[in-house]
């Protein structure tokens, strides 16, 4: 991660955890950045048009986490697998919000012919994406956490390793059995 020679994220993870307000003024400018990073690939994959701008992800997932009450984060990797669940929620909420306002979800009035068209294609498979994620957790927990982490987080192979204190090899194969659970399930077949 650019300037984090200069910046030792572990510790000041650790020390913001044990609330030092320091630690967390001089962490925000190098994890935000990292945070943006991340969003910027994974909204890449996104259509043109789409509602959620790379700024806007990141800025809600800092927003988060910053908010969030761990106070015990073990490393750098910790901190961007949670980052990633919370990349993931945002993402899919804002698809299940988007899909149920379409469908009448909150009915008000509107005139349509001033609504931009925007694209919403990706949001039945967002939320299809969920759905299989969610029925994996169900039986094989780390598989589904890989896909989580790498896909939504945008962790590498070596970071995932790291988080689930595991092999990049042991990684690496639940990514593609995983993978491949998933386009057989969204797929139907």
């Amino acid at each position: 991660m650019p300037g984090e020679e200069s910046v030792d994220v572990t510790r000041l993870l650790r020390e913001w955890g044990t609330g030092n307000r320091a630690a967390l003024e001089q962490l925000t400018p190098v994890i935000y950045e990292e945070l943006r990073r991340r969003a910027h690939n994974y909204m890449k994959k996104e259509p043109p048009g789409h509602t959620l701008q790379t700024t806007a992800l990141a800025h809600e997932a800092w927003l988060r986490l910053a908010d969030v009450s761990i106070s015990d984060w073990k490393d750098r990797a910790h901190f961007f697998a949670i980052a990633a669940q919370m990349m993931r929620r945002i993402l899919v909420d804002a698809a299940r919000a988007r899909h149920r306002e379409k469908r009448g979800g909150s009915a008000e009035r509107v005139d349509f012919d001033r609504i931009p068209d925007v694209s919403s294609g990706r949001d039945s498979e967002m939320m299809a994406i969920d759905d299989a994620l969610q029925a994996l957790a169900q039986f094989d927990p780390r598989k589904a956490e890989v896909v989580e982490m790498r896909f939504f987080g945008g962790l590498s192979v070596e970071e995932t390793a790291e988080v689930l204190k595991t092999s990049e090899q042991t990684v690496l194969r639940d990514w593609r059995l995983a993978r491949t659970w998933l386009l057989r399930e969204i797929g139907g077949g």
